[in-house]
């Protein structure tokens, strides 16, 4: 029992990290920008994850040749485009906000498994997914829906539904495209092609440097939300299963509007509560059906 116990320290650790990293996305803005601080952050974890992945990059080379194209897709998707999608939102919206629409990921996962292979869930599913966005709308309209008819969403609460579906589409893939390589290995590969990919962008972009204020800032994205964190999260549905795991993803929004409570001195709204509620509800609605469908 109390290994069992123990084993939710890994979830809860990785949920922490996460969580910390949208304040330190939204105290990215105007520091350094959207472009520099993805390559940046990506081409430190390669340095940092490639004494790790070279033994299995020389032992497996067959299976790594095999898996250049999917892995260099992931990186696309989740280790590029996934956050510089929220370093640009953070220009825009708060770490509350992003933390709460990051929450849909789950959901956005599930129709995605529907959509591209083909998973049959029940009804129930898409009422927990239609719950979920219900929090959202409440979110980002601070309690007044009808103002998507009137005003348009926030620039910055869509772009972070962008980088939301992104990591979704992510997620659904790699559930799907299994590997026998480490996942030190499969992580590096990512973030050698999301460095890649976002040098391009970082090329001609507007660039600052990094100084002593940047410098925390990268550090914490490279190496604790990039490497730390998604290995946290697989050990941990390694031990408890990736049902109960998804529970404690729930709760990133919470963690995130903590701390952007007390790092940041953002706001807690009256819309904030009762949607943050929808959209954790709906999301563990819909899981715990898809669970029992799977």
């Amino acid at each position: 029992m109390t290994s069992q116990k123990s084993a939710y320290a890994f979830p809860v650790a990785a949920v922490m990290l996460w969580g910390g990293n949208a304040v330190v996305t939204k105290a990215s803005a105007g520091v350094i920008g959207a472009a520099e601080i993805a390559f940046w952050r990506w081409l430190v974890a390669a340095l940092v994850l490639l004494p790790f992945a070279l033994p299995s990059l020389k032992a497996q080379w067959a299976e790594v040749r095999a898996n250049l194209g999917r892995q260099a897709t992931l990186g696309l998707l989740g280790s590029a485009l996934f956050p510089t999608l929220m370093y640009l939102a953070a220009a825009h919206t708060s770490a509350i906000n992003m933390g709460v629409i990051q929450a849909l990921m789950p959901v956005m996962a599930l129709v995605l498994a529907m959509a591209l292979f083909g998973q049959k869930f029940s009804p129930v599913v898409w009422m927990g997914a239609l719950i979920s966005l219900l929090g959202v709308a409440v979110v980002v309209t601070q309690g007044s829906p009808a103002r998507l008819i009137a005003q348009g969403i926030n620039p910055g609460d869509a772009i972070m539904l962008a980088a939301t579906a992104c990591f979704a589409f992510y997620t659904t893939l790699v559930s799907k495209w299994r590997s026998k390589l480490p996942q030190t290995t499969s992580l590096f590969m990512q973030a050698v092609s999301a460095s890649l990919a976002l040098s391009v962008p970082f090329a001609f972009s507007r660039r600052v440097g990094i100084d002593a204020a940047s410098l925390p800032i990268v550090l914490y994205a490279a190496v604790l939300a990039s490497i730390a964190a998604p290995l946290l999260w697989m050990r941990g549905i390694a031990r408890i299963g990736p049902a109960r795991a998804a529970n404690f993803f729930n709760g990133l929004p919470v963690v995130a509007a903590v701390f952007a409570v007390i790092f940041l001195g953002e706001r807690v709204t009256l819309a904030m509560l009762p949607g943050g509620l929808l959209v954790i509800g709906g999301v563990m609605l819909a899981e715990r059906y898809a669970a029992r469908s799977a």
